[in-house]
């Protein structure tokens, strides 16, 4: 990013729940760590170079201790000889906090990491910001933004989250990699004008690509709703207007923005427990039978364990040419506040089946030890009960107070939501081009403009409305759809995107929650709520519970829902037929 082409911010996010997690672990063992010491070995690389350019580094790296990874930043400036300034921010942190936990932080907004450039910092430090902080905070200060400048913090607020991922907003874990050279995306940057609009881009020369679909993609990653809340502002995501402006250049526009809630969000981490596991290999024939005799000869065993799950992976295929693609996987996983439940004897005993079980025993991996699982939480608190701190570079403290609040009003079918662009499909794995100006869609009972209840916990075999009265094709939802799922604690989110207006027709209407469910059997018993965002074509699905307590406690094969929206383009349902592409030329690359 500093040799590519101009910059003057760069930021880098270095936290999520399940570092902080490993970052409170860290600070067991030396209260002096806490902090992304990642960061420092790549700031010995780069910090010379940054002050050459004039660029300006924010990160939150800082962790848990911010303080002191600054006081570590400048004794490695010292000794490269690099003349810079470091700030720092801090008052997140708010443990002791309750009995068990680890760590526990509050989002913190922008406005400290503003302070700090004001004074003149060159990298500034900070505790758990929201992701978004290290884009708005920097603009607010450019820019010189009041704390009110609701529509231009919004706006700041979305590019900060279009940003926060790095290359997912320049064709990486995009549904249609295959219309782009991806082997080595570039990171996206954004030009951010007074007025809060943006242009997300990359540097001159470097891969992937950045498209209306690509920052679709990424303004659809773990969000649960039209208004986008954060410390600062409160986004409207149901106001955001994508524009091509030019090659690898969209423009974001529009965004509304509102007063914040009056509450901070806290994480908490602490730890769940501890956790084991064994995976079974079943070959050839009488998968079913081997695997319920495994689970027989392990009742014994098992009988005082808090928690024991078993999961079978039918990988196997019938008549396979290679014993590999013969062969099914059944995994068994186990919790319990004692370490010695679910330790080397019980995976020991587990091991020891294999002369004495089914045929062709064998596991992936020797007995091992139990490991400790974390359990992540989130809380509200009181924004003016937090101690919003910045430390500028000459050590004085400034104390940040809370954005002015307002109540934040249920979203609102009547909410003025602006139409939005066209595009027309090419089809799966092609990326969707511009079109002519589409008509704004109604919002219909499908799910408003808010969001709408879960269905029934055993929803219906997917029949689906075709929307046309017309001829439709068994096909796979991602022939027509882009997806793009992640988490939230123990909650996961798939945001669901089309190309043209009759797509969105479709696929808002056809797409409920019932037929997610459906779909989608493992959401069946959760309460997932549906939000419309007609400016992006898109739908979101929250889904909670379905991660348990989150990625650190291993609850679920994609313990963060990375896959689960490519789960769901998979999955096959009666699409109209002239909404699919024409089939690919045979030979021909998708």
């Amino acid at each position: 990013m500093l040799t590519g082409g101009p910059l003057d911010v760069l930021t880098g996010d270095y936290l999520a729940e399940l570092t902080m997690l490993i970052l409170g672990r860290d600070r067991l063992k030396d209260p002096g760590l806490g902090y992304a010491k990642t960061f420092l070995r790549q700031l010995e690389d780069c910090l010379g170079l940054a002050h050459e350019k004039g660029v300006r580094i924010v990160t939150n790296a800082g962790g848990l201790h911010p303080a002191a990874l600054a006081d570590a930043v400048r004794e490695l400036a010292a000794k490269a000889g690099v003349p810079v300034a470091v700030a720092h921010v801090e008052g997140d942190d708010l443990m002791p906090y309750e009995e068990g936990a680890l760590t526990a932080n509050a989002y913190l907004g922008g406005a400290g990491i503003t302070a700090c450039l004001r004074a003149g910092a060159d990298v500034v430090v900070t505790g758990r910001v929201t992701d978004a902080a290290l884009v708005s905070g920097p603009a607010a200060w450019w820019f010189d933004w009041a704390p009110d400048a609701y529509d231009r913090l919004a706006g700041a607020v979305v590019a900060g989250h279009v940003l926060e991922c790095g290359t997912q907003a320049t064709g990486g874990n995009y549904s249609f990699f295959t219309a782009h050279d991806v082997r080595r995306p570039g990171f996206p940057l954004a030009e951010v004008a007074e007025d809060g609009s943006a242009v997300i881009t990359k540097h001159p020369g470097t891969g992937g690509a950045v498209t209306t679909g690509t920052v679709t993609a990424q303004l659809l990653y773990e969000t649960q709703g039209p208004r986008y809340l954060g410390p600062d502002v409160t986004a409207r995501l149901d106001t955001v207007r994508l524009d091509p402006d030019g090659p690898d250049r969209v423009r974001i526009s529009g965004v509304l923005g509102e007063p914040p809630p009056p509450t901070l969000k806290v994480g908490v981490t602490r730890i769940g427990g501890w956790r084991n596991e064994v995976v079974f290999v079943l070959t050839g024939l009488d998968i079913e039978a081997k695997a319920a005799l495994v689970r027989e000869q392990l009742a014994g065993p098992l009988a005082g364990v808090e928690s024991a799950d078993w999961t079978l992976a039918r990988t196997d295929h019938e008549d396979a040419a290679t014993e590999e693609t013969a062969s099914a996987l059944l995994r068994l996983v186990v919790r319990d506040p004692s370490p010695d439940r679910v330790g080397r004897a019980l995976t020991s005993s587990a091991v020891e089946l294999a002369l004495g079980s089914y045929p062709g025993f064998h596991v992936t991996a020797p007995p091992g030890p139990a490991q400790p699982y974390g359990v992540f939480t989130s809380a509200t608190i009181e924004a003016t009960h937090v101690p919003h701190t910045a430390t500028l570079p000459d050590g004085t403290r400034v104390a940040l107070p809370p954005s002015p609040p307002g109540p934040t009003p249920a979203p609102q079918a009547s909410d003025p939501i602006p139409a939005p662009p066209a595009f027309e499909a090419r089809g799966s794995g092609a990326e969707p081009r511009d079109g002519d100006p589409g008509a704004q869609p109604p919002v219909t009972g499908r799910g408003g403009a808010g969001e709408s209840p879960a269905g029934p916990a055993t929803p219906a075999a997917p029949a689906t409305p075709t929307g046309t009265g017309g001829p439709t094709t068994r096909a796979p939802l991602g022939a027509l759809a882009g997806a793009r799922s992640g988490d939230k604690g123990g909650d996961a989110n798939i945001g669901v995107w089309v190309a043209g207006e009759a797509a969105w027709q479709w696929l808002r209407d056809t797409l409920t929650t019932d037929l997610l469910q459906a779909l989608l059997p493992e959401t069946a018993p959760l309460p997932v709520t549906r939000h419309e965002l007609p400016n992006l074509r898109a739908l979101n699905f929250t889904v909670p519970g379905l991660l348990g307590a989150g990625v650190a406690s291993g609850h679920r094969f994609d313990p963060q829902a990375k896959a689960l929206g490519e789960w769901l383009r998979a999955r096959h349902l009666d699409i109209p037929t002239h909404l699919l592409p024409p089939p690919a030329p045979e030979g021909t690359r998708p």
